[in-house]
């Protein structure tokens, strides 16, 4: 059995889009996934499978039995555990010396960008795109990850889903670092 993490955009926000994590869970069940289990409001899953399918697959097929059990398109992304804790090792600003959870997020890309759009999108590596306190945000992609360090918070930062999906010509969704670690954290158990 492997291990998944499932992480969906766009659920339970400002009342809109609605699923009960029960009957979230329950929908994986269906598709044959075992030992589900949800964390927190916004739609992450934590499941493990024995199916032969890419992580691409059980994203289209869970994508799928979400627009047929709710009645609208939710974006999906699949990544196993082991994916999940190299994304942990890889963060660069998890590593500077006094890092602030609180300022640290990470955008999860559905697909690799080609390297056209990641030279494109350079020019906004080191712009000031928000000044707070006179620091400004900072992001650096590495493989299907937007490492991201919010200088005054996501709340008010350019950098969100909108931005790199634009940019990157992916689907994108983005979890605060201390969910990333509570999901490490679960699917550990």
């Amino acid at each position: 059995m492997t291990k998944y993490i499932s992480i969906l955009r766009g659920i339970n926000v400002g009342g809109n889009r609605k699923i009960l994590m029960a009957d979230l869970k329950n929908m994986y069940e269906k598709l044959d996934f075992s030992k589900v289990q949800t964390y927190i409001q916004s739609g992450n899953v934590i499941f493990e499978s024995n199916q032969n399918n890419s992580t691409a697959d059980m994203e289209q097929n869970i994508q799928q039995a979400i627009t047929e059990a709710f009645g609208f398109d939710v974006p999906v992304i699949v990544r196993t555990a082991d994916e999940w804790i190299e994304s942990i090792a890889n963060n660069p600003f998890w590593k500077e010396p006094n890092a602030d959870i609180d300022r640290l997020h990470l955008t999860f890309l559905k697909e690799i960008t080609s390297p056209e759009l990641l030279e494109k999108i350079k020019m906004f590596q080191y712009l000031p795109v928000r000044q707070a306190h006179g620091e400004p945000d900072r992001y650096e992609i590495i493989g299907k990850d937007v490492f991201i360090y919010c200088a005054a918070g996501y709340g008010t930062s350019k950098l969100t889903n909108p931005f790199f999906e634009s940019k990157l010509k992916t689907p994108a969704t983005t979890r605060n670092w201390k969910t990333v670690m509570k999901l490490h954290e679960l699917s550990n158990i």
